[in-house]
């Protein structure tokens, strides 16, 4: 998968990223996956469901996976944090 097709949900406000993904597939991308760590993960599955539901009904989840990442902290500990990547599909025509 290309990468600009990643969308890394962070801190911005929801909207902002929908319209990322609504920009991504008017410029003709096939698939768009969001990735997200920590407390952005619910924000990610509501930027998620809002395309679905509210925006292009059309598209569906093709996939989600989630894991555990190794991050270390600036005092030099190191901390577990919760991932996940949804990817958005059109339906094949």
């Amino acid at each position: 998968m290309a990468e600009e097709n990643v969308i890394y949900v962070g801190n911005k406000p929801v909207t902002n990223y929908v319209l990322a993904v609504m920009t991504q597939f008017s410029q003709g991308a096939d698939e768009v996956t969001l990735v997200a760590r920590g407390r952005a993960i619910s924000r990610a599955v509501d930027v998620a469901e809002f395309i679905r539901n509210n925006v292009m009904p059309e598209v569906e989840v093709k996939d989600i996976q989630i894991g555990t990442e190794e991050i270390e902290t600036e005092e030099g500990d190191t901390i577990s944090v919760s991932t996940i990547s949804i990817t958005l599909a059109k339906p094949s025509e």
